[in-house]
C-alpha cells in the first residue's frame, strides 16, 4: 500500500475554513480512492518531517504565507524538498509549493510585476505537455481557479515548462519524471474561489462583479489531481 504525505503549507481563511475545510480537505475531496494511507505533515506548527521511501507519495499545498519570506519552517521544507527530489518520490507542488519547487531547485519566485492573479482564468498548455505522464491528458486550454500575488519568474535549469496564460507564463512546470509544480488550484472549487473573491476585497480593490460572472467550473484542471493519483497511488 502507497502512502499519501499531504505538506500543509498553511491554512485558508477562518471564515472558509469553518463551513469548508480546509487546503488538504479539498484535495483530499478530488481523490478517487480516499480510503488510503493520507498523513497530513502541518509544517508551520513544526511537523517532523519524516525520511520517506520509493512507495511513498507527496502533495504540497497553497498558503497564505510568501515564499521570499523565508520563514524557518519554509527553509526547512526546502532541505527535504530537495531530498524528495534526489530520490525521485512522486511530488505534486500547488500554488505556494510550487513556488517553493522552483526555488529549491535554483529557480526565482517573487512578487509578479503585474501584481495578484485571482479569480478563474484560462490555462494554456505548451507543446512540451503532450508528452508529459500527468498533463497529457488534459485540453490544450482549460479553466482553473487562481490565488497568488507571488509566481515563478524563473524556472529551474532543467525545468520544462508545461502551461502558461496571459498573467503567468510559468503556470505549471516539471522536474526530472515524477516531480511537478501547478500554480493554480486543481483542489478548489467554484464555492471556495467565489469565497476567495470575497476575502480579498475586504483589503484590495477588486472588479468583483466581474470576478464573479467569470466563476465557473474547473473539472479539467481537476485532473492535474486525478491523474497524479492514478499514476502514482
Amino acid at each position: 500500500m502507497k502512502n499519501l504525505y499531504i505538506v500543509k503549507c498553511g491554512s485558508t481563511f477562518d471564515s472558509i475554513k469553518n463551513e469548508f475545510r480546509d487546503f488538504e480537505d479539498w484535495i483530499i475531496d478530488k481523490l478517487e480512492d480516499k480510503n488510503r494511507d493520507i498523513y497530513i505533515l502541518d509544517v508551520q506548527n513544526d511537523e517532523n518531517l519524516p525520511t520517506l521511501k520509493k512507495n511513498d507519495v507527496v502533495i504540497f499545498t497553497g498558503s497564505h504565507s510568501m515564499v521570499t519570506n523565508e520563514e524557518s519552517w519554509s527553509l526547512k521544507l526546502e532541505s527535504w524538498l530537495l531530498n524528495l527530489i534526489k530520490d525521485e518520490i512522486p511530488l505534486l507542488c500547488i500554488c505556494y509549493g510550487h513556488q517553493l519547487l522552483a526555488k529549491t531547485l535554483g529557480g526565482v519566485s517573487s512578487y509578479h510585476e503585474n501584481g495578484m492573479e485571482i479569480g478563474t482564468v484560462d490555462i494554456f498548455l505548451e507543446e512540451n505537455a503532450k508528452n508529459d505522464e500527468l498533463f497529457s491528458k488534459l485540453e490544450n486550454s482549460f479553466k482553473a481557479h487562481t490565488i497568488h500575488s507571488q509566481t515563478v519568474i524563473e524556472l529551474p535549469k532543467n525545468a520544462v515548462r508545461l502551461a502558461f496564460n496571459n498573467h503567468d507564463k510559468n503556470h505549471a512546470f516539471r522536474v526530472g519524471s515524477c516531480a511537478w509544480g501547478v500554480q493554480f488550484h486543481p483542489e478548489f472549487d467554484e464555492n471556495i474561489m467565489d469565497l476567495y473573491i470575497d476575502e480579498v476585497s475586504k483589503k484590495k480593490d477588486l472588479n468583483i462583479k466581474e470576478l464573479k460572472e467569470n466563476i465557473s467550473k474547473t473539472s479539467v484542471s481537476t485532473l492535474v489531481l486525478k491523474e497524479f493519483e492514478r499514476l502514482f497511488l
